[in-house]
């Protein structure tokens, strides 16, 4: 893998100062994250990059084990209501877009990011992939490609039990 200090250093320029490199083959993919997402999110089926518009959970696990590291993000950061944690979900998915870019152009093609929350890119969503208007820019969130990011996260010695596994997100690299 190129310069791991490179990269770090690009991850702060973002934000991404918190974070642990990880063995994705770690990464916790549960069934019970997608009947979550399926019976109590309400962004299913209203948002491009949420299910039922992400793969099956067997081919989440199929994907995260063609990658051989990744990073976690995790942003401490508490809000008030629910308006105040979209705004900055938006603003936080879109750096982390642009560190997606500078991650690829330094070399790492591969790199996939995955939203600390449901795509929220539109205020006005296509709810479909193929009417999405931003389908270069649209990911999906950890929890809407099956990752149980609490004992994810707790794996990797982050409290995801007490901040509700809310606020992380994860860069596949290679």
């Amino acid at each position: 893998m190129a310069d791991q200090n490179a990269l770090q250093r690009l991850f702060q320029q973002y934000g991404c100062r918190d974070f642990r490199w990880i063995d994705p083959a770690e990464i916790v993919v549960a069934q019970w994250v997608r009947l979550k997402c399926t019976f109590g999110c309400e962004s299913y089926g209203r948002n491009a990059a949420c299910p039922p518009n992400t793969p099956p959970v067997h081919e989440c696990r199929q994907l995260l084990d063609e990658y051989r590291i990744a990073a976690i993000f995790r942003f401490p950061v508490a809000f008030n209501d629910a308006d105040e944690r979209s705004g900055w979900t938006r603003k936080m998915n879109l750096e982390l877009l642009k560190l997606e870019g500078e991650v690829i152009a330094a070399g790492h093609p591969k790199a996939f990011l995955l939203f600390v929350d449901s795509c929220n890119i539109c205020k006005d969503c296509a709810k479909t992939r193929t009417g999405c208007r931003n389908i270069r820019m649209a990911r999906p969130s950890a929890q809407g490609m099956a990752i149980d990011v609490i004992a994810t996260a707790a794996r990797f010695g982050y409290p995801g039990e007490q901040d509700g596994g809310r606020n992380y997100s994860f860069l596949l690299l290679e």
